[in-house]
């Protein structure tokens, strides 16, 4: 364990540091709570720079850049890091860095966070790769059962790990800082039609079954322009698709922009829309952080009709869901919403809700567990 006069910890990331929130919002908290973090990832070709966060930060440069050689080689290259340099506890962040983490602590005889961002055996890129599936699987058993600090980002999640392997799991859900103040830009400062409500799709992981095709093919029945902002593996076939449609008058596509920049197209919208299809467990117990950057600008949400967001959206009352991804049904549900007489209603308890949803609650829970370590 470490002490208040040893305060050094390495958290671990396998993404390239400059847009993973949450890994940002653990480190500043770290931070603040007198510790000195050192973040590790890797530098990709069009890496943004992270000088400007205030904390030490390493990233590596890989030669290959997916597949087993990859998070093989990252693992190796993550576990000389840890090895060679003094620390007094590790954070690793998702699977694909445990290996590493798990093998340094022990040696070391140090503490381990694990932050389990999502149910990563279960993500759709492995359900087509039983093989590489397995070997995750069997990563994790091997390792998570004999974990003592171990966090993910929602109660589902936490009873999933809990069922499984009788691990607890503590609660850190993905709720975004506050900044009191921000002021948007207007909606002829960025170029959004003005007359027209606007519908928003945000996020840098716009995958494929996050209901992104079908919400597009909407447009065509939607009285609004919907903008989609941010990235993902089906971004190429949404442009696509936008242009065979004949909707680039009723759809505007922007690539990942900084979240600072991002905000100012999320407060001048009207409804922000978040749809994942319900095809794996992963996505079953999603609670993705773009529902909250939607709560905390005023947004009443359109979401899918899943566990976690519809137990938030019912709590306070603060939208509706869709019960299948028919592009007709979107569609429906959306003119509804944008001509509710409860629109207003859904506007004013999103207030509620963002006062008792934000990151100066949520990171409680996170600190409660470095503060164990540290007085031990």
């Amino acid at each position: 364990m470490f002490t208040t006069s040893q305060k050094t910890i390495i958290v671990s990331v396998i993404n390239d540091l400059a847009t993973d929130q949450r890994v940002l919002r653990t480190c500043s908290v770290l931070k603040e709570m007198g510790l000195e973090v050192v973040l590790f990832g890797r530098e990709l070709k069009n890496s943004a720079s992270v000088s400007h966060l205030p904390y030490k930060t390493k990233r590596v440069k890989m030669l290959f850049t997916k597949g087993p050689l990859f998070y093989f080689f990252f693992n190796l290259r993550l576990y000389f890091f840890l090895m060679g340099n003094k620390t007094d506890a590790l954070f690793a962040n998702d699977l694909d860095t445990l290996w590493a983490n798990n093998r340094a602590a022990k040696i070391k005889n140090i503490p381990l966070i694990y932050d389990s961002h999502e149910i990563f055996c279960e993500v759709p890129e492995l359900q087509k790769t039983p093989m590489k599936k397995r070997i995750w699987e069997r990563l994790e058993k091997r390792i998570v059962p004999k974990l003592k600090y171990c966090i993910t980002v929602n109660d589902s999640i936490a009873n999933y790990f809990k069922e499984k392997y009788g691990t607890a799991f503590t609660t850190v859900r993905n709720i975004p800082d506050v900044d009191l103040n921000f002021t948007p830009k207007s909606k002829k400062e960025l170029g959004i039609p003005e007359g027209e409500k606007i519908i928003i799709l945000q996020g840098a992981g716009i995958n494929i079954d996050r209901g992104a095709e079908e919400l597009v093919k909407a447009m065509a029945d939607t009285n609004a322009h919907l903008y989609i902002i941010g990235g993902g593996d089906v971004f190429p076939s949404l442009k696509k698709l936008v242009s065979d449609l004949n909707l680039a008058h009723k759809i505007t596509i922007k690539d990942k922009m900084p979240k600072s920049e991002l905000l100012h197209y999320t407060f001048n919208a009207d409804i922000g829309v978040s749809i994942d299809k319900d095809t794996n467990l992963n996505y079953h117990f999603s609670l993705p952080n773009k529902i909250f950057d939607y709560i905390q600008a005023g947004l009443p949400v359109l979401a899918s009709n899943l566990p976690e967001i519809k137990n938030l959206i019912s709590r306070y009352n603060i939208g509706d869901t869709i019960e299948n991804h028919d592009p007709k049904h979107i569609a429906e549900k959306l003119n509804f919403m944008l001509n509710a007489t409860e629109y207003k209603t859904w506007k004013e308890n999103t207030k509620k809700a963002a006062s008792e949803n934000n990151w100066e609650t949520e990171k409680k829970h996170l600190t409660a567990i470095l503060e164990t370590l540290i007085k031990n």
